[in-house]
């Protein structure tokens, strides 16, 4: 063996376990380079670090994988076992600023809509009380926490859930997405499972890979799109069956005829036991309970 193969004194000697640089030095030595005319043009760019180079349209395949990775690569890294989801409505208020949203109301029309909401801002507490009730179980045996609450990180409902398990002092997951009006994370999400989406699909795709169980409150087109497609997914045999729970029958049964559905054929009557009806944390809490079998 030569001098310069020898491992120098002080040193255990073994297999490395990397030859090439990581990519974060590497980043580190490229930003740092010497200026040049050829180092300052956008072509002497490392890929990872050209976002012209990343936002091509070519690139879209890319920008999926890696939306898809990032955030299961973060809730694995949690020691996320399963999530416990909430989808409802970002306009619902929470029963402190009920009486605010009456006072703006100022035509007859907007009072009508006011009063509706108001009447529905008993979800918010029941939504708060769920979430505090699944953030107590206990993590499994591998150290993988069961029924993290999950939201869509916005106001109302959403803000509902991640308050409740912040209640009880347990990280709680907010999957916030870009639109064109500007809004932010509520308060109650953990930062560090704070996460953002350019893509309503994979985070539709996100909400329901670590689900577990569902809670489906009033809401309006997104709401919609969220739990129709679940039903969807659970009807073809997609996914398994999973606990949905359906809170406030007298709204639902309003803005969707199920039976007409089954009626018409367009469903099969069987396709109604997918969901159940719920008015109350404990109600819901009981139905996913007994069906994993939890002790709490």
């Amino acid at each position: 063996m030569t001098d310069k193969n020898r491992t120098p004194a002080g040193e255990k000697a073994g297999v490395p376990k990397r030859i090439f640089a990581a990519a974060r030095t590497e980043a580190k030595t490229a930003r740092d380079s010497v200026a040049t005319p050829q180092t300052e043009d956008p072509a002497y760019r490392l890929a990872f670090q050209d976002d012209e180079f990343l936002l091509r349209e070519d690139l879209r395949p890319v920008r999926f994988q890696l939306e898809l990775l990032k955030t299961q690569l973060t809730l694995e890294e949690a020691n996320i076992g399963s999530t416990f989801v909430f989808y409802g409505s970002a306009r619902i208020p929470s029963p402190d600023r009920a009486p605010l949203l009456l006072e703006a109301a100022k035509t007859p029309e907007q009072k009508r809509i006011a009063d509706n909401l108001v009447a529905n801002s008993k979800y918010y507490e029941i939504a708060r009380a769920l979430a505090r009730l699944a953030s107590g179980v206990c993590a499994d045996e591998d150290g993988r926490r069961q029924f993290v609450v999950c939201s869509g990180g916005g106001p109302s409902i959403m803000e509902a859930a991640n308050r409740g398990a912040a209640d009880v002092g347990a990280e709680t997951i907010g999957l916030n997405i870009v639109l064109p009006h500007e809004q932010a994370p509520n308060p109650y999400v953990t930062p560090r499972l704070s996460l953002r989406f350019h893509y309503f699909a994979l985070r539709k795709m996100h909400f329901l890979l670590h689900a577990r169980a569902v809670a489906v409150f009033p809401g309006g087109f997104g709401t919609f799109d969220e739990f129709f497609e679940l039903l969807t997914l659970v009807q073809t045999g997609k996914i398994a069956p999973l606990p949905i729970l359906l809170f406030g029958r007298d709204f639902w049964d309003r803005v969707v005829d199920w039976q007409a559905l089954a009626d018409h054929g367009v469903i099969a009557p069987q396709d109604l036991e997918l969901f159940r009806f719920v008015e109350s944390a404990d109600e819901a809490w009981t139905i996913v309970r007994d069906w994993y079998g939890v002790e709490q």
